[in-house]
């Protein structure tokens, strides 16, 4: 996106880019509450891979929280408040500030590579829990 020469469309594209990070920040939001009051049934999988699971899951929370919480610290950095399909507009939460708006893009764009990294992973373990182990676990995430 950053690529698109400046105008009306890449501003449409930022803006909905914007409102689809505040959607995702709130169903994060709502998916961690879920997921703390309600209790997950237990697995029967090797300790490590245990370990594995919950790293790779707590990874994935924080990711899913500090992804859309970065581009709204960039957006304010920038001067440019996101808002949420018309509906209302967030606070920046920083004055503008061009460094600051810089570096809050470096993070933005290396917690996407890691959220990439950890859904591929995640995909990839579910899929091997599924034709390789042969266990009910990928039935489990999908039902």
């Amino acid at each position: 996106m950053t690529d698109l020469p400046i105008g009306i469309q890449k501003l449409k594209l930022y803006g909905l880019h914007k409102a689809f990070g505040i959607l995702v920040l709130i169903l994060a939001i709502l998916r961690i509450i879920w997921r703390l009051s309600n209790k997950t049934p237990s697995l029967n999988i090797p300790k490590l891979e245990l370990i594995a699971a919950r790293l790779a899951h707590l990874a994935l929370y924080i990711l899913m929280l500090a992804m859309p919480i970065s581009g709204w610290l960039m957006s304010s950095a920038a001067g440019l408040a996101p808002s949420f399909f018309g509906l209302f507009t967030l606070p920046n939460l920083v004055a503008p500030n061009d460094e600051l708006r810089e570096w809050f893009a470096f993070v933005h764009e290396w917690l996407a590579y890691g959220l990439i990294a950890i859904i591929s992973v995640h995909t990839l373990a579910a899929l091997k829990h599924h034709f390789i182990d042969k266990d009910d676990i990928l039935r489990r995430m999908i039902s």
